[in-house]
């Protein structure tokens, strides 16, 4: 209990709520079909977690069969469960306020009791992520492994690469690489003996403006098995994957061998290149940059993206967001827990660490343009290459308000398209709008400075009065 970082996103709930709460889904479930699933966890053997689910829908249960990893018939013959979940969307808590609640629906984990419920909510995503949540305390506190918010690939030489960040910044789309083989697209362990394992068995990807041509090899991995979510179809029964009038976040999920080229078993060596993932909406951050190792944990403890119109009620000009680990919701822990063992083990492996804006480049949202996804996958092609040059000032210029280290030259890639500000039209702009970000950063930061090093704070831009 006094290990967990209470606040936004952890909240206590008294036993006596949760066991009531549980008696209740348990009591609505009873006399109803019911669809169980037993899957596991962790790729890695030493670490597999057992895991029973038990579902109101059959499509949940496909999502988790998707989602989890497949015993085969002989461990299911001989399956003990380590932990539950209990998912019932249609259980809604008629008096919340009275059992510890903001309102009637509610995902709820108990380590003690091994038990995760998922009720008023049909989102799938809530089962994995709760379970992710449950790996992310016993990982790193019982087993000294570090549980990443990342998807992962690597080269056919072994040479391992990690993509941290948040929804829609395209850790799915940019590890799924026709050229390395893919370990896992969401959640991953960096173990003690130097390795890096997929805690599912499939992918769940968004969907929004999803095209052949764009993303071909999650285009092709919806085929029968895979289950889309909240998106809407077309009169003649296609889907359209531009519509977002239900919701942005439209979803795909499937078992990862619907993508051809995927690493088997789900497990690789050390990382060589580690891509921190950031949606920029306000256009000012490099579309790529080498980090220094403060710069890298200082991004990491930030998290940042963005939000734009659209993504959320009375959003209508961008605004900074800040997820802790690039998974505030899902750490249990604090976040210099999380950054402490990625730079310990950062510094331990000689990992490059590149910070890529995949969001907007020659203006704000609204003004400029979405960063051409070609030009993104030609900038790390060069990175995990070593095409970007040494860290010399002939082949990097430092950026004048965050400090990050901008590459002049890159394979693929325009050269105006590196520098942030040679894309907007006006200069003053352009760094009124920069000083706004890196000002949010450092009022983000200051809940973190009593516990970060001096080294940590250093990573960060500077600040600008106005």
């Amino acid at each position: 209990e006094d290990r967990i970082w209470w606040g936004k996103s952890n909240k206590p709930i008294s036993p006596e709520n949760f066991d009531f709460l549980q008696k209740e889904i348990e009591s609505y479930l009873s006399g109803k079909e019911v669809y169980v699933r037993d899957g596991y966890v962790c790729a890695e053997p030493k670490y597999r977690m057992n895991v029973r689910t038990l579902t109101e829908y059959p499509w949940s249960n496909m999502f988790i069969y998707n989602m989890f990893l497949r015993p085969t018939d002989a461990e299911l013959a001989d399956f003990n469960e380590e932990w539950l979940v209990l998912c019932a969307p249609g259980y809604n808590c008629p008096d919340p306020e009275n059992h510890g609640l903001r309102q009637g629906n509610f995902s709820i984990l108990n380590f003690t009791k091994k038990v995760a419920l998922v009720a008023g909510s049909a989102y799938t995503g809530e089962m994995k992520k709760g379970i992710f949540t449950a790996l992310n305390f016993i990982l790193p506190v019982e087993k000294n492994v570090l549980p990443m918010h990342c998807s992962a690939n690597v080269s056919e030489e072994g040479e391992t690469a990690i993509f941290f960040g948040l929804s829609g910044t395209g850790k799915t789309t940019l590890s799924t690489d026709p050229d390395r083989k893919l370990i896992g697209d969401d959640e991953h362990g960096w173990t003690a003996e130097n390795t890096i394992f997929n805690f599912e068995g499939g992918c769940y990807a968004k969907v929004i403006d999803l095209t052949e041509e764009k993303e071909p090899d999650i285009y092709r991995a919806i085929r029968p098995g895979a289950i889309l979510e909240n998106v809407v179809f077309k009169d003649n029964g296609e889907v359209d994957y531009m519509d977002s009038s239900i919701t942005q976040n439209t979803r795909v999920s499937y078992p990862i061998y619907h993508i051809d080229n995927i690493k088997t078993p789900s497990f690789a060596s050390n990382p060589k290149n580690i891509f921190f993932l950031t949606a920029d909406a306000f256009g000012v951050l490099p579309p790529i940059s080498k980090l220094t190792p403060s710069q890298a944990a200082y991004h990491f403890i930030s998290g940042y993206t963005a939000k734009v119109a659209g993504t959320e009620a009375g959003v209508v000009e961008p605004q900074p967001s800040f997820s802790a680990c690039f998974g505030a919701p899902f750490m249990p822990l604090h976040p210099t827990k999380y950054a402490d063992m990625l730079s310990k083990k950062m510094k331990e492996a000689g990992v490059n660490v590149w910070l890529v804006n995949t969001g907007w480049t020659g203006g704000p949202y609204g003004v400029g343009t979405r960063m051409k996804l070609k030009y993104t996958r030609a900038m790390i092609t060069a990175a995990l290459g070593g095409k970007l040059g040494d860290y010399t000032y002939e082949e990097y210029h430092i950026h004048s308000v965050f400090g990050v280290a901008q590459p002049r030259q890159c394979p693929g890639v325009p050269t105006e398209v590196l520098s942030p500000r040679a894309t907007w039209n006006d200069d003053k702009a352009y760094y009124t709008m920069a000083f706004k970000l890196s000002n949010a950063f450092r009022e983000n930061f200051k809940k973190f400075e009593s516990y970060a090093s001096e080294e940590i704070r250093r990573g960060g831009p500077q600040r600008y009065a106005f």
